[in-house]
C-alpha cells in the first residue's frame, strides 16, 4: 500500500550547499586558531574545511575547486610531516 507521506530526500545540491557552509565555518575556526596562537588545532581545522571543500568539488564536479583543495591537502600535509 503506497504511502501518502513525502519523504524528504537529499539532494545532492543540498548536501554540497550544507557542506559548503560546514567547512567554510570549519575553515573560519581554523583562521581564528591561528590568530590565536592555538597550534595544532588551528592545522586540524583546515584540513577538516580543506576536506570538505574538496568534496564539495566533486559534488559540483568542478575540477578547479577540487585541484586547489586537493594542491592545498598535500602541502599541509608535507608540512606537518617536516615540522
Amino acid at each position: 500500500m503506497p504511502s501518502d507521506a513525502v519523504v524528504a530526500q537529499a539532494s545532492p545540491a543540498r548536501a554540497a550547499f550544507a557542506l559548503k557552509w560546514a567547512a567554510s565555518i570549519i575553515q573560519i575556526f581554523g583562521y581564528a586558531a591561528t590568530g590565536f596562537g592555538w597550534t595544532p588545532w588551528n592545522l586540524y581545522l583546515f584540513l577538516v574545511g580543506v576536506i570538505g571543500w574538496f568534496a564539495v568539488g566533486m559534488l559540483w564536479n568542478d575540477r578547479a575547486i577540487m585541484l586547489i583543495h586537493i594542491v592545498a591537502f598535500g602541502a599541509m600535509i608535507a608540512g606537518m610531516s617536516a615540522a
